[in-house]
This record gives C-alpha cells, structure tokens and sequence, in this order.
C-alpha cells in the first residue's frame, strides 16, 4: 500500500470516528446542518468532474439532483399513502416499495441515462451556448415537474416521506464520490479528461474522442447529484420543483470556483464555508426579515476569487501529502 493511500484510508477513518462523535455529540439542528454540508460536498465535487475535470459549463445539476430525489422518492414512497397523495400512479408503480440504497441507486442511474440522453446533442455545444443549452434543460425539467402532478403532484410536491437520510449515510455517499472522482482524476481515463479541459486540439491529435469523454464527465457526475437528491429529499421529507432552481445551480457553482476548479479539496472546502456562511446569516435574515445576506456574501466573495484568485483556492491541484508522487508537479 502506497502512502498516499495509506493517508486517504487514515481520512476514511478519522471521518467515520468523527461522525460517530458527532452522531450522539450534536442536536437534531447541528445534525441537519452537518447533512447538509455533506450533500453539498456530493454536488460540488461531483459539478467539479464534469466542470473541472472536462471542462464543461453545466448549469444542470439541479435537474439531475431533481430526478434522482423524485425516483428514489416514488420507490421508497410508503405503498399505504401511495394511493391518497398519487390516486393516478400504474399499478406497478403503486405496489412498489424498495429499500433506500436500491432507491438511491435507482435514482442515480436515472439522472445519468437523463445525462447521455440529454448529452448527445447538448454536448455538440461548446462554452456559454453549453450553459444556456443546460440551463434551458434545468427549466425544461422544472416544468415537467409542475406539469406531471399523476407523479410528482405538481407545484404541491411530494411530501410526508420518510425520514431515511442520516449522518452516516450522507458520509458514506461523500466517502464513495470523493474516492471515486479521485481515483478517476489521477487515472489514464482523468489525464484524458484534463487535456480535453487544457487542449482540445492536442488532445484530439492524441486521438482522444472529444465527444466521448465529456459525454462521459456529464454522466458520472450526473449519477452522484441523482443521489445527492435523494439523501436531499429524505432528509428534508418533501420534494418540490422550485427547490431545484437555477439558485440552486448558481450556488453549486460558487462552492466549485471558489474551491478552485478541478480540485476536489476545494470543493469539498467550497460547500463548506457556502453551507456555513449561509446557515451563520440566517437568524438575521429571520429576525430582521432581511434575506439573501449570505447569498450577497457569497457573491462578493465569488467577485473577489475571481479578481484576484480566478484559479480558486487551491486551483486544480490536491495537497501534496494527498497526491501520488508522479502527479506532482
């Protein structure tokens, strides 16, 4: 066992030891907020494979977040309520009730079949016309939503589900799609995606399919936000289409620029402080009714990266305690 993996299986467990302590330290509030925490350190470094990693600017993520958590919701939906809150639901559909990782797992596998589907014409696009193109696609899917109220309910969403998402299960999921980006960014297959984001033409001489890898960036991440919506809806027990808006996609985007684009430790860094400097601004927003100061925040401190630090805070590399000793530079 090298040493950089001896260090990252010393992180495993140090982080389940933390999150033992925490599981019986914190109150229901701080436990919350920690889940939230570890559901946005999935979105980010997850937005950061397919941004970062490829080089794409997808706004997106959002709808693929809301696939996975409205799959894995009307699999693991109680059967006894089904026929009160969704009379109109397939017979299949009504008599069906699975555990929580099949449905997790469900759900992500939706949100990337969406990914390749949405990805074989979208992906022909290139810059600023890619992110319009996926966020006419965020739009598309919140109408959807609102529109299919036999399965989703509509504007009223799917509430009462059952409160599934816990510490351990958002730490396992931020366990899986840390290592996973990270076994696949200082693989063969993440060099080839890093010199699609740093040159395509040189990249395309080697004779790396272009479409092919960013195709592929698009439905890995695309599979980690399906799951991060459903931890996301059974932590909160309710799924409505305004929850995943393009607020949502602005904000996933400031945790991965801010972090630094191409970097997994600054995305997991990134969702930290956006998810804690909101939460900190909230009790002014609720006693004082003056709202969105920590989103303002957000966005200067998103001006100010960009002005001064446009590489983010650790840009795109890791540690270099973390990184294997043929990846340093």
């Amino acid at each position: 066992m090298t040493a950089e993996r001896k260090r990252l299986l010393f992180l495993a467990v140090a982080g389940c030891a933390l999150t033992a302590i925490m599981r019986y330290a914190f109150d229901d509030y701080l436990l919350m907020l920690t889940c939230f925490v570890g559901i946005f350190i999935i979105l980010a470094v997850s937005l950061n494979f397919t941004n970062g990693f490829a080089g794409l600017f997808s706004l997106g993520h959002p709808a693929f977040m809301a696939i996975g958590g409205y799959v894995s919701a009307l699999l693991t939906f109680n059967p006894e309520m089904k026929p009160l809150f969704l009379p109109e639901l397939p017979d299949w559909l009504m008599a069906l009730h699975l555990p929580f990782l099949p449905a997790l797992l469900l759900g992500g596998i939706a949100a990337a079949l969406t990914a390749f589907l949405v990805g074989l014409p979208v992906l022909r696009l290139r810059g600023h016309y890619l992110a319009v193109a996926t966020m006419g696609f965020l739009i598309i899917v919140q109408v959807l939503l609102i529109n299919m109220e036999s399965y989703t309910r509509g504007p009223l969403g799917l509430n009462g589900l059952d409160t599934l998402t816990d510490l351990w299960w958002v730490y396992a999921w931020v366990l899986v799609t840390i290592y996973a980006c990270w076994k696949i960014k200082f693989s063969s297959f993440g060099r080839m995606l890093q010199s699609v984001r740093e040159n395509e033409l040189a990249a395309a001489c080697l004779g790396v399919n272009l479409f092919h890898a960013r195709l592929a960036a698009l439905v890995i991440g695309a599979f980690f936000a399906g799951v991060a919506g459903g931890l996301w809806g059974h932590l909160v027990t309710a799924l409505t289409p305004g929850s995943f808006s393009l607020g949502l996609a602005f904000s996933i985007v400031v945790m991965v620029v801010v972090g630094g684009t191409g970097s997994i430790t600054g995305s997991v860094v990134g969702a930290i402080l956006f998810t804690c400097i909101t939460e900190f601004f909230r009790p002014l927003e609720e006693n004082y009714s003056i709202y969105g100061v920590g989103e303002i925040l957000m966005a200067l401190i998103l001006i100010l990266i960009l002005v001064y630090r446009p590489q983010g805070i650790f840009g795109s590399r890791e540690p270099d305690w973390l990184t294997p000793k043929t990846n340093r530079s």
